[in-house]
């Protein structure tokens, strides 16, 4: 799948990155205990290590904090993703298992402190541009309400925007039964090229070895 950047967020935030996964032949279904398990204790260790830390203290909650600030999205009425689920451990409102893949996703979004998104690839036409929301630009989430895109950072492909650091829209989700799959990783831009590779090679190898299939990754910057 092909990915671009717009120009308006290379102006705008110059080191701009994306890790980029596709999966081919993967099953997706209920996450095995080894995964609840070790989701269940990194929240439990995350409540305590928030108990005399501020959520908009941490390095990556503070830095995609920012990016919506600069391309005009209030961080405190538009929370993105990761904050979002740092928010709800901080209250003890502890994510349970959903199925594999969300599992995984909601995993890595927490311990890199970024927002993640994984779509079917099927429904996708591609290709998939990452730019700022125009006005008037909205889609209904997977939070169940029509959400604003306007100044938000969003992936479109040909059918319009489809997913955003913010929440994803409900046209593309990962179900159980989807084969092909398309991960998006919403670095910090402060990550440099060779952690950010890393990364995304980490979370690719944990997401293969539960979901099987082939995978190929790319850093796009």
């Amino acid at each position: 799948m092909e990915i671009q950047l717009s120009s308006e967020i290379i102006e705008k935030i110059p080191n701009f990155k994306v890790g980029m996964i596709e999966y081919k032949n993967i099953t997706v279904g209920d996450s095995p205990q080894m995964i609840k398990g070790r989701l269940q204790l990194f929240q439990e260790s995350i409540y305590f290590e928030l108990q005399d830390k501020q959520v908009s203290d941490l390095p990556g909650i503070r830095e995609w904090r920012s990016i919506f600030k600069t391309t005009g999205k209030d961080p405190n009425r538009y929370r993105h993703a990761a904050e979002a689920l740092y928010r709800r451990v901080q209250k003890q409102n502890y994510l349970t298992s959903v199925q594999s893949a969300i599992d995984i996703n909601n995993f890595f979004s927490l311990q890199y402190q970024v927002p993640i998104g994984i779509y079917d690839l099927d429904l996708l036409k591609g290709p998939v541009i990452i730019r700022i929301g125009k006005d008037g630009e909205d889609y209904r989430g997977l939070n169940g309400r029509k959400n604003s895109l306007t100044d938000l950072i969003l992936t479109a492909d040909q059918n319009g925007p489809f997913g955003s650091p913010f929440v994803d829209s409900e046209k593309t989700p990962v179900t159980i039964g989807t084969t092909n799959a398309l991960q998006i990783i919403y670095l910090r831009p402060a990550t440099d090229f060779d952690q950010a590779r890393k990364l995304t090679e980490s979370l690719m190898n944990m997401f293969t070895q539960i979901h099987g299939g082939e995978a190929s990754y790319q850093i796009i910057s």
